[in-house]
């Protein structure tokens, strides 16, 4: 059963000598559990520089995953201690980029929920910089 939510998206991108680039959204989205596991999903915008993508948040016991669909095609794995590798593909071509989770921690139910992500991010092996997420989750 898939239930419409509010989602409230703050993020915190931190790369290399840069000043951190801070982002916060509120968007509608949907909520389903199926499979032992939750979808978070929504229709990114031109705000966040991603129009034309859907994102999709999938929590599982020890894990969450990340699925972006549509003109940029990616997924990435969040799962503390552990590092993933994933390709992260755009119109323009493709790069190899890895993250390794240092918080992943989510609380979900129909009634709303949290999701806070803490990872660090390569990029063709290079280091890119670390990257904070935090989405409150609030029945529509």
């Amino acid at each position: 059963m898939s239930v419409p939510v509010m989602l409230s998206i703050k993020g915190r991108q931190s790369y290399m000598d840069q000043e951190p680039d801070c982002i916060e959204l509120v968007t509608e989205g949907m909520l389903d559990f199926h499979n032992g596991g939750w979808d978070l999903s929504y229709e990114e915008s031109a705000l966040t520089g991603l129009e034309g993508v859907k994102t999709t948040f999938r929590v599982e016991k020890d894990r969450v995953l990340l699925e972006r669909t549509g003109k940029l095609r990616s997924q990435m794995v969040f799962q503390e201690g552990v590092r993933h590798d994933s390709l992260y593909q755009m119109e323009f071509g493709a790069l190899m980029i890895s993250v390794c989770a240092e918080r992943v921690w989510a609380q979900i139910g129909y009634d709303g929920g949290m999701i806070d992500l803490i990872y660090s991010i390569q990029v063709e092996q290079d280091t890119a910089g670390q990257i904070d997420y935090h989405l409150d989750i609030s029945p529509k």
